[in-house]
């Protein structure tokens, strides 16, 4: 039997006005019901009789399509002086003025927005929920008078809808209690008769008072409807705890990277036996919220109820041995236990002696929450890699060789890719389960650790509950960044599939060109293109009423070069990976960003959004995809003691009375000295002259210590010339 009330809601085209307002809160369609119900004049005592329950609903779960900030429209209208034109209509546009700024939310029209009530329609609601699916079929529009939409409802099964919702191609939010996150208006008990209030006071306005030629017209704005203010998505609350030794002062114990299973389990089971000893009562809510089964062992309740165990490994550093000192306790918002309750089950929380060690383990509050940030708590990234391999579906699970039979049942190419497929889909299927819904550009799976100190996933298989055919390496690459903690895969209640985001660089904007690139093309023409694409856009961001400040263009005003005290952007593209680069003036002085700096940043990141087309003249119609920085590996970024150029390096200023071999060092050492970076020793690879350019060269760099890039070097730094690339270590390179 269908139990739960689902409405559809879809744009006309695929704009919404509404104030600060996204998505479109409970409380808007609630009102748009109303209307809706209220064409034919006042509502009936069916239709009324519906709106009074379903405003004492819970509020219901909310879905929309990814959205943008549309461009800003300013809104004019006549203003009430006819007299000034002699009353002549046809000259009305000569008294309008401007009454409104409005900056719409963009998306797709085709994906309509979703309103679910999880709560079971019982037998005594059908008629009313059937009642509010026909109004919804006679909804005109949502939000302002330009939102114009329209709307079905339905009745679905339980499974139909988590179906709906996993299959959701958008941002899926659910409302919760716990107070934080974003707030929505959802309609309560007594809305109804509030918005009627409105309706009735909307019609007197304005009033007369007073008689004769003492008559004056007075305006009462009408009174605002009452709806309640609900939470959506509130963030959990989370503590980190360290794992030491029990005397007073105690370094840190190391927990085993492999034995990751065990750890969680153990403390899992501890805390459940301190809750139940001092909430005897409530032993089936805590057998739910922590361990996730009824005492017959049967799955029970939502995941989203449940608490969390998040090992945190040792990470951060190339030499980090990745043993587990810390863990994070989760307790998210909805969890019928109070966080203190958790939080005092797990605190002094003492495991069992370890078998090796010569002391037991203690679980202390730890005083720094550093760690979370190596976990993408509080920052934001596009790729992730796993730390514990995840444990996958069995879909994913490989083909398994008896070692005695290895080289006889090898497996073929063909059957490697397949299983790497399954792998990959299955990856798709446990971020669903774990409720992330951010769009995936790439899926890397493999056996192997991503890092020298890790593990292969073979390791982890005796302390779980899964075969090794299950577990994977997985690093995952979004289109859009997201904040963590990211935990995948079936084992994510046990500490498998922990992730980590891969730290890149803010402040650069790389794009790799796909298809459209013709040969031969000089690297300075395309970067020339680039500027003046990433102009248009940003002009088209800000509206053609502000100039284009020096930060974008490097011109002040007046049209003369930038001065020193004005950084700005530089532009540059990489002939030999085919990418393109937008670098902010901090990222190339070395230095933090200014605050009128990260203004400027965050219009360039909202111009750039969608930017995948480049007219680049003669070097072609490119494609472009945008890609990440990797901080640790890229190597135009990553720290290196040997770097080369990639495009011509330009002299700022020909040294006399010496050879052009010599003029070209020279001026390079000067360059690095006035970037501050140390004293390079130089070799020319190639030295030239060219008309209207002066000296270049391509050139090798030798530091004695590593240096991070990028490195643009020179005097066409800002447009595409003076481009390095990190090499591997030379012998003999640095005298």
């Amino acid at each position: 039997m269908a139990d739960t009330l689902v409405i559809h809601v879809r744009f006309h085209d695929g704009r919404y006005h509404g104030e600060g307002d996204w998505p479109p809160c409970p409380a808007r369609l609630f009102q748009a019901l109303v209307a809706a119900g209220g064409i034919g004049g006042p509502l009936d005592s069916t239709v009324r009789e519906a709106l009074l329950w379903m405003e004492r609903l819970p509020s219901p779960v909310v879905a929309a399509p990814y959205a943008w900030p549309g461009q800003r429209v300013m809104y004019y209208m006549p203003n009430n002086d006819m007299d000034a034109v002699g009353g002549d209509l046809r000259r009305i546009s000569e008294i309008r003025t401007a009454t409104k700024i409005s900056h719409p939310w963009t998306f797709d029209a085709s994906i309509p927005f979703l309103y679910v009530w999880q709560e079971a329609v019982d037998a005594a609601g059908n008629a009313h929920a059937i009642t509010i699916c026909s109004l919804a079929g006679r909804l005109y529009q949502l939000g302002r008078g330009v939102d114009m939409a329209w709307a079905w409802g339905e009745l679905l099964e339980r499974s139909g809808v988590e179906e709906l919702l996993a299959s959701f191609v958008g941002r899926v939010v659910y409302p919760s209690e716990g107070g934080g996150g974003k707030t929505l208006l959802s309609p309560d008990e007594g809305s109804l008769i509030t918005v009627e209030n409105r309706y009735r006071a909307y019609g007197r306005r304005f009033e007369t008072e007073g008689t004769g030629k003492t008559v004056q017209l007075t305006f009462q704005k009408p009174p605002r409807p009452s709806f309640r203010a609900v939470s959506y998505d509130s963030p959990p609350s989370r503590q980190v705890y360290e794992l030491r030794a029990p005397s007073s002062e105690a370094p840190f114990a190391a927990w085993p990277l492999v034995e990751v299973c065990t750890l969680v389990v153990s403390l899992r089971d501890g805390a459940v036996a301190r809750l139940e000893k001092a909430l005897p009562a409530r032993q089936a809510e805590i057998q739910r919220v922590l361990v996730g089964r009824k005492p017959d062992g049967a799955n029970d309740g939502p995941s989203t109820e449940r608490a969390r165990i998040i090992p945190m490994p040792s990470i951060g550093h190339p030499h980090a041995d990745r043993a587990i000192r810390r863990v994070l306790v989760e307790t998210p918002a909805d969890c019928p236990l109070r966080v203190v309750d958790v939080n005092w089950a797990f605190s002094a929380l003492e495991l069992a002696e370890q078998e090796g060690s010569v002391q037991p383990i203690v679980l202390t509050p730890a005083a720094d929450d550093g760690m979370l940030h190596h976990y993408g708590i509080g920052a934001e990234s596009r790729i992730w890699r796993t730390v514990t391999p995840a444990a996958l579906p069995e879909a994913a699970s490989r083909r398994r060789i008896d070692p005695v039979r290895q080289t006889a049942e090898a497996k073929a190419g063909a059957e490697r890719r397949q299983e790497h497929q399954h792998a990959a889909a299955a990856v798709m299927q446990a971020l669903r389960h774990a409720a992330v819904r951010a769009r995936v550009e790439t899926i890397r799976v493999q056996r192997e650790p991503f890092e020298g100190n890790g593990e292969r996933v073979e390791a982890f298989a005796p302390g779980a509950r899964f075969p090794k055919e299950r577990l994977w390496q997985v690093e995952i690459t979004f289109a859009e960044p997201v904040s963590g903690p990211l935990v995948i895969g079936d084992g994510r209640f046990l500490g498998l599939g922990v992730m980590t985001h891969v730290p890149t660089v803010c402040g650069i904007h790389m794009f790799s060109v796909e298809t459209g690139l013709a040969e031969n093309s000089e690297a300075r023409e395309v970067a020339q293109a680039l500027r003046r694409a990433v102009m248009s856009m940003v002009r088209g961001t800000l509206g053609n009423a502000q100039p284009l400040r020096a930060f974008f263009s490097g011109h002040e005003r007046d049209g003369r070069p930038a001065q020193s005290d004005h950084p700005h952007l530089a532009f540059a593209f990489d002939p030999r990976q085919r990418r393109l680069l937008v670098v902010a003036p901090h990222v190339l002085d070395r230095r933090d960003a200014t605050y009128e700096e990260r203004q400027e940043l965050k219009i360039m990141d909202q111009a750039l959004r969608g930017f995948h087309e480049l007219r680049a003249g003669a070097a072609g119609l490119l494609k472009l995809r945008e890609a990440t920085v990797n901080q640790d590996a890229d190597a135009l970024v990553a720290a290196r003691r040997t770097w080369e150029s990639v495009t011509d390096y330009h002299v700022t200023r020909h040294a006399k009375r010496v050879s052009a071999h010599e003029a070209l060092a020279m001026d390079l050492r000067t360059e690095c000295r006035r970037r501050g970076l140390p004293d390079p020793h130089v070799t020319v690879l190639d030295c030239h002259g060219a008309s209207g350019v002066g000296l270049s060269g391509r050139v090798r760099l030798a530091f004695k210590i590593a240096v991070s890039g990028p490195l643009l070097l020179g005097r066409g730094r800002h447009t595409g010339s003076g481009l390095f690339e990190g090499k591997a270590q030379l012998a003999g390179a640095v005298e």
